[in-house]
């Protein structure tokens, strides 16, 4: 610790993003505050997931785009790709987002405290032996990837460990088809590895509309990425070569794979919080309960972020933890997280961005109300190439009105441009007020407002 004191207005456990934007926004009211952290500043998203990942996008972007530089009349040579090298700059702007983050506590005012933290009683955290009080705690420590119990699950690596890899393995095997399972295998099938995905069920991006799950699986199987729907993983084995195989419920075994990668969701990081200590529920799997106003089931306790296994998206903990703190701390009674149509967007090929419900959803609630307003056609950017990706969209109203409860998107642009319209579906838009907006033309975007 920098400073003596060990009573706190604001005790903030977990130095993720969700964390550090509540930790900052209450040090901006004037709390005088702590947050403690055993790891790198900056939690899942910083470290270990979407500003990683997205480095790890753009690279594969890159290398699609310079194989269509040739339709528009570029004579490119052999192009050469040193995984190592885009580790390290990666790495190395991770670090500098580490440093900002702690530079960013410091000029809030804020005492980092290094080490982990667990309850001893009501409002009271032990920290390195040292007990810490505080008159508002804020649990915010995120999670972690869940490996499945069976034989041989430590012979794969999960997502934490993709950002590890020293060299591109050539032969690789994805298990899940969630976000972190497809994201993966695009980027890996895009910079060359050869992808084979394991899926237990019969579709990707479960929950996601049928759409955007169809369209996805439609260009992963044409750029190369081997889907095996109806394969439960009963465990790994390993060759003395190294290379590893597959046992699969009811089915002959996969492989060989120089690597098996384990993408089969997360858990709550609540290890060692002791948190019965202060009488926090927790749901089945670990995550914490907590109401509308992110308060936990213990006085002036809180969590907020991938803990709750409520939305587990990085803006959605900053958000959560930035009106928490508004409200504890500036008198802001009514601030609280909205966690209706939060729009989102996976990071795979093709890019998918979506908000709302989806059709089947509406129809469930809707029924016979819901009409639904589809485009596929291929962008202009692929006009002069030989990849023919298609773009698909998806608008969902309902009513007389034809209110606009679900948008959905897949293919080129699909990642910005689904933000603007998830302003419009939170402000009540209807289909007409679409068709009211003058198009820009030639983009991708205008489709959803000339659907018909």
């Amino acid at each position: 610790m920098t400073e003596k004191e060990t009573t706190w207005d604001y005790l903030v456990i977990g130095g993720g993003s969700g964390g550090i934007a509540s930790a900052r926004r209450a040090a901006k009211h004037g709390a005088k505050v702590a947050l403690v952290e055993a790891a790198r500043l900056g939690g899942t998203c910083v470290n270990v997931g979407c500003v990683p990942k997205k480095v790890m996008v753009n690279a594969a972007t890159l290398r699609e785009s310079l194989i269509d530089a040739g339709g528009y009349g570029m004579r490119l040579g052999p192009v050469g790709f040193d995984w190592s090298e885009l580790k390290r700059g990666r790495d190395s702007y991770v670090a500098r987002l580490n440093g900002i983050y702690a530079r960013n506590l410091r000029s809030s005012g804020i005492t980092q405290i290094s080490g982990f933290a667990r309850f001893v009683g009501p409002r009271t955290i032990e920290v390195g032996g040292e007990r810490l009080t505080g008159e508002h705690i804020l649990i915010a420590t995120g999670g972690r990837p869940h490996l499945p119990d069976v034989p041989g699950a430590d012979l794969g690596i999960n997502s934490d460990g993709f950002f590890e890899l020293e060299r591109m393995p050539s032969r690789v095997a994805v298990i899940g088809a969630g976000y972190i399972g497809v994201e993966i295998a695009g980027v890996l099938n895009a910079l060359g590895s050869d992808v084979t995905m394991m899926v237990r069920g019969d579709a990707l991006l479960r929950g996601f509309d049928e759409a955007m799950q169809s369209s996805l699986l439609e260009q992963m199987r044409a750029d190369g990425v081997t889907i095996r729907f109806g394969h439960a993983t009963t465990g790994i084995t390993a060759a003395s070569s190294g290379e590893r195989s597959i046992s699969v419920k009811d089915k002959p075994s996969c492989g060989p794979f120089d690597c098996v990668l384990w993408a089969t969701g997360r858990r709550p990081l609540v290890d060692g919080l002791d948190l019965g200590q202060a009488g926090i529920e927790q749901h089945k799997h670990g995550s914490i309960v907590t109401d509308e106003w992110q308060q936990t089931s213990a006085e002036k306790i809180y969590a907020v972020g991938d803990v709750t296994g409520r939305v587990e998206l990085t803006p959605v903990a900053i958000a959560a933890g930035r009106r928490l703190a508004d409200r504890v701390f500036d008198g802001q009674s009514s601030a609280k997280l909205d966690y209706e149509n939060v729009p989102t967007v996976v990071f795979s090929h093709p890019l998918i961005g979506t908000v709302g419900m989806t059709e089947a959803g509406a129809r469930a609630k809707f029924g016979d109300a819901v009409r639904v307003y589809n485009s596929r056609f291929t962008n202009m950017y692929y006009a002069l190439t030989e990849r023919r990706p298609k773009t698909v969209m998806k608008l969902v109203v309902t009513g007389d009105d034809e209110r606009v409860v679900g948008i959905h998107v897949a293919g080129l642009g699909a990642d910005e441009m689904i933000q603007g319209f998830a302003v419009a579906l939170r402000m009540g838009a209807t289909k007409a007020d679409l068709d009211r907006t003058v198009a820009i033309h030639p983009t991708a975007a205008e489709e959803l407002v000339t659907l018909s």
